[in-house]
């Protein structure tokens, strides 16, 4: 793949994020590869949904739920609408820098990889905040790779990227923060060439808007059971 032409679909799974919203798409227009943006509103309550329709650029996709499913769907939904060789995962929440994507990609763009996790603890400028968050994602990323047979820094991250033909071959099911798990244990499971890359991480707090909480980490633990096991 010819680095001077990739061609990328960043989804974007949004959830009242009507603050940072604009900026985060401006970021991921301005990443330095040529790209459309697929927002996908999962039925938010704070204006998110009326900015997304006045959004004027032809390089934005808009879609929308009717009633909130979570994130997993959102992700679906927008993989689905994906029309470029590498699609990439990206937060409306301003924590992952699109400036990022020339480390995270690389591994795709040289045919190297399959998927791609941009690691917030391989040495990557990020913001010092929680320690029983780091406690618990280290917990389930350790968890991960037992039961994976991989040997990942950080299955939670919120930027990954893929190519799309082999994302086109999973089925997904999971609706909310499951995705993350799921994805996992299924591209291990699939035998897909996994990588990871070190990127920044300007994490936010709870009275910034951060959304995941402890429930998340026990639906985690129980999501990688299932999949690992039962699906």
């Amino acid at each position: 793949m010819n680095a001077d032409h990739v061609r990328i679909s960043v989804v974007m799974p949004i959830f009242n994020e009507a603050a940072t919203l604009r900026q985060a798409i401006e970021r991921v227009l301005d990443c330095g590869f040529e790209c459309e943006v697929i927002a996908v509103d999962d039925a938010s309550t704070d204006g998110t949904r009326e900015l997304l329709k006045s959004y004027d650029d032809p390089r934005v996709r808009s879609l929308f739920h009717a009633v909130n499913r979570g994130k997993g769907a959102a992700l679906r939904l927008g993989f689905a609408a994906a029309r470029h060789p590498i699609v990439v995962v990206q937060d409306a929440d301003l924590e992952y820098d699109p400036h990022d994507y020339k480390v995270l990609l690389q591994p795709l763009i040289d045919g190297r990889a399959d998927m791609v996790y941009g690691s917030r603890f391989l040495g990557g400028p990020h913001r010092v905040l929680f320690f029983w968050h780091y406690v618990i994602n280290q917990g389930l990323t350790l968890l991960a790779n037992a039961l994976c047979n991989l040997n990942l820094n950080d299955m939670e991250t919120g930027m990954k990227a893929f190519r799309r033909d082999k994302l086109a071959g999973l089925t997904l099911t999971a609706n909310r923060f499951t995705f993350e798990p799921e994805i996992t244990v299924k591209a291990a499971r699939a035998g897909w060439r996994i990588y990871e890359v070190p990127i920044s991480y300007s994490g936010r707090t709870y009275a910034e808007g951060k959304k995941i909480g402890w429930r998340d980490g026990i639906a985690t633990v129980a999501a990688l059971l299932y999949y690992r096991v039962f699906d």
